[in-house]
């Protein structure tokens, strides 16, 4: 999916990278760097709210793009994937280095963390082989001046021949100065002789038989001298993107042909094979890398990063890292099951206020009793529930998350599991679209995009279910609280409820990773991919980021597309408990129809049909089971637990029957907006059956097992 002029209003993104300029004099500035280097504040401080997002042409891979203008000049800002290189070992590599090679960028801003500059320089260097308009933006000064680490940026831009601008982004420091020299290169009128790199000499060698006959052919802004190193790379993906741009094979001219011929040669002659050639550009670039640190960077505090250092000795040890994560997955849990109970209640409260007026319209207007209960008692009272139940819990839960992800502590979360996924033939990555699942569980399937294969991303989209969103967590809390924690009182009662709830939660992870070794051995064949996974320093969260980025991002989105599909749900829900047919209501029907196959699983008809009904949103679980069991017209909550509890065991509820209900609302079918956007990102209905499928059988096979052998055992 693009973006049209309909979504942004700004310009287009076309199937071949390049970004239309809507009005005369607009620049388009392409934005890179590595992942974890502020690159993201740099764009949002630059942009503001003019900002769009949508998914490159053909990839699952996230842009954005925003407008801004400095001096006289209009600029399209486009923020292409965070990236540790060009060479295209991934989909968001291969995307990055497309829109800075054939996407025609008036410039490419390079983002680096002053903090390590020299991990950075890899990208600024093969950036600079790609394209001489860039402007290199060394961002986190405040960070490397806390650290004592000193940059020369001049020495730097000499080094490099290009201009340098040094920033602190998140409190807008040089920002003004970074556009100024923006402004420059993009006006032509900066004089830069851009940074060549010598390679070993048979290498050069081997280049200058082809760069001479590419000069008079290679256009749009190509530098002859990086096709030529890319030609030699045999690439054959990237050569077919070079000859897509120029529209034409570079190959039918004899005289590229033949200094192909002879530059292979060369290689040959000297043993330097594909690979070789590879680490050969690759060892001459970190070289190169290296020299230039070590005459910009000055470190007159060694040792600067030991805090951090002694920080992850615990929390990314093999004794603590794991019990440090439970307890704080646990602390995070109890703030959210606490802090949500009270702005829940009120909520609810208002909006059944609401309700109540729009009974007394419908009443005042004389409108039939059908009319009123299908828009009234079934659709509004269905959002209502939705609102007041998933609201308050996610406006604890995404911040608490959000600032998790701040501090750079999920990193850590990933680093702390990955051997785990690996076991598993799953992608380490897995362990970050887990934690995003927890908030939401369509959240966490469009986090999957950060894995990079293929076969992995499908495996952790499928298995991303196992993990309770917090939509499911009414239904767990109140079953843990009636019939095993409702003994106690007080603050006892949310302690032992938070470390049972804890206990599902690692049960969903282990069956998050047993399911994922399944089908990494069956139907998703295949070994586990390597990557590169940074440990970023720890930062002091941005409280007002937070607040953004977790409520209007996260909240209110996942709100809206629960709103969506709880409406019409509602509907049918209200007609299904109101159509009546020989004495009993279809819902009855259907729960008496499903009951003998529930019983199997240590549930009756009408707890399965709950979670059938409960499909748009699971929030609504135990409201339409209450219903059910009181036979009433629509859905209804009890004041207290121990009316709910009284309830369930007159219909021949259990500690079993209690046990079953919380395996199966664990491990079921995903919600109709997890499904839609399981089938959006895979663009397969197929594999969203696979997503629907596996949890649900995996489920019932579980249930099966606990309810006969408690049976058999003599312990039901």
């Amino acid at each position: 999916m693009g973006l049209s002029n309909q979504s942004t209003g700004c310009c287009v993104l076309s199937d071949a990278l390049h970004v239309e300029r809507v009005s005369p004099g607009q620049k388009v500035i392409a934005l890179a760097g590595n992942p974890n280097v502020g690159k993201s504040t740099v764009f949002n401080s630059l942009t503001g709210m003019r900002q769009h997002t949508g998914n490159w042409p053909g990839k699952t891979v996230t842009i954005a793009q925003g407008n801004f203008t400095h001096g006289d000049t209009q600029f399209i800002l486009v923020d292409i994937p965070g990236t540790y290189s060009l060479m295209a070992n991934s989909v968001e590599e291969e995307v990055a280095r497309d829109f800075i090679c054939f996407g025609n960028p008036d410039a490419v801003i390079v983002v680096a963390d002053a903090t390590c500059l020299e991990r950075n320089l890899n990208l600024i260097l093969q950036t600079l082989e790609a394209t001489s308009n860039v402007v290199v933006c060394v961002n986190l000064m405040d960070e490397a001046r806390r650290k004592k680490i000193r940059i020369d940026l001049e020495e730097l831009s000499h080094q490099l021949g290009v201009p340098v601008a040094g920033t602190s982004a998140r409190n807008g420091k040089g920002l003004d100065i970074l556009m100024d020299e923006v402004w420059k290169v993009t006006s032509a009128k900066t004089d830069g002789s851009p940074l060549v790199i010598q390679y070993p000499e048979v290498i050069e060698s081997a280049v200058s038989f082809l760069e001479p006959a590419l000069k008079g052919v290679v256009k749009g802004g190509l530098n002859p001298r990086w096709v030529a190193l890319r030609l030699l790379e045999d690439d054959e993906r990237l050569l077919k993107a070079i000859n897509n741009y120029l529209g034409y094979d570079l190959m039918r001219f004899e005289a590229i042909a033949d200094g192909f011929r002879k530059a292979k040669e060369t290689l040959d002659a000297a043993g330097i094979q594909p690979d070789l050639y590879k680490d050969m550009i690759v060892s001459g670039i970190v070289r190169k890398a290296e020299a230039i640190s070590r005459r910009v960077v000055t470190v007159e505090k060694p040792g600067y990063n030991m805090r951090d250092q002694r920080i992850d000795r615990i929390l990314t040890s093999r004794i603590y890292g794991i019990p440090i994560m439970i307890g704080l997955l646990g602390i995070i849990f109890w703030i959210t099951i606490t802090g949500a109970n009270y702005p829940s209640s009120v909520l609810a409260d208002g909006l059944f206020w609401v309700e109540e007026q729009l009974t007394d319209l419908f009443m005042a207007i004389g409108a039939p009793a059908w009319l009123h209960g299908l828009l009234v008692a079934g659709m509004y009272r269905t959002l209502a529930w939705v609102v007041s139940v998933m609201l308050p819990p996610m406006a604890i839960f995404f911040p608490l998350f959000t600032l998790l992800e701040d501090l750079g502590y999920l990193p850590r979360v990933a680093f702390n599991l990955d051997n785990f996924f690996k076991k598993a033939c799953a992608h380490g990555k897995q362990a970050l679209t887990m934690c995003m699942g927890f908030g939401c569980n369509a959240a966490g399937v469009v986090g999957c995009r950060i894995i990079d294969s293929p076969r992995e991303r499908l495996v952790a989209t499928i298995t991303n279910n196992f993990v309770p969103c917090n939509g499911r967590f009414p239904t767990l809390i109140a079953i843990i609280t009636m019939f095993f924690a409702g003994m106690l009182s007080g603050p006892f009662q949310s302690i032992v409820s938070t470390l049972i709830l804890t206990g599902v939660i690692i049960l969903g992870i282990i069956m998050t990773l047993v399911i994922s070794r399944l089908l990494s051995r069956t139907i998703l064949k295949g070994l586990p991919s390597s990557f590169t996974l940074e440990l970023p320093p720890y930062r002091k969260p941005q409280a007002g980021r937070i607040i953004v980025r977790s409520i209007l991002d996260r909240t209110l989105f996942v709100l809206g597309r629960a709103v969506m599909v709880a409406a019409p749900a509602g509907l049918i829900i209200w007609a299904m408990a109101n159509i009546h047919a020989g004495g009993m209501s279809l819902l009855s029907h259907s729960a008496n129809f499903l009951d003998p196959f529930a019983r199997l699983f240590g549930m009756d008809g009408y707890i399965l049909m709950a979670f059938i009904l409960g499909f748009p949103a699971n929030e609504i679980v135990i409201p339409i089971l209450i219903m059910s069991y009181m036979a009433e017209g629509s859905m209804m909550e009890f004041e207290s637990l121990i009316q709910l509890r009284e309830l369930l065991v007159a219909n021949g509820w259990t500690w079993l029957t209690a046990i079953c209900v919380m395996l199966f609302s664990l491990m079921h079918w995903p919600c109709s907006t997890t499904c839609l956007t399981i089938r959006k990102e895979t663009q397969s209905w197929k594999w969203t059956l696979v997503s629907i499928l596996v949890p649900t059988l995996t489920g019932l096979c579980v249930c099966f097992v606990v309810a006969n052998g408690a049976r058999l055992l003599g312990l039901a």
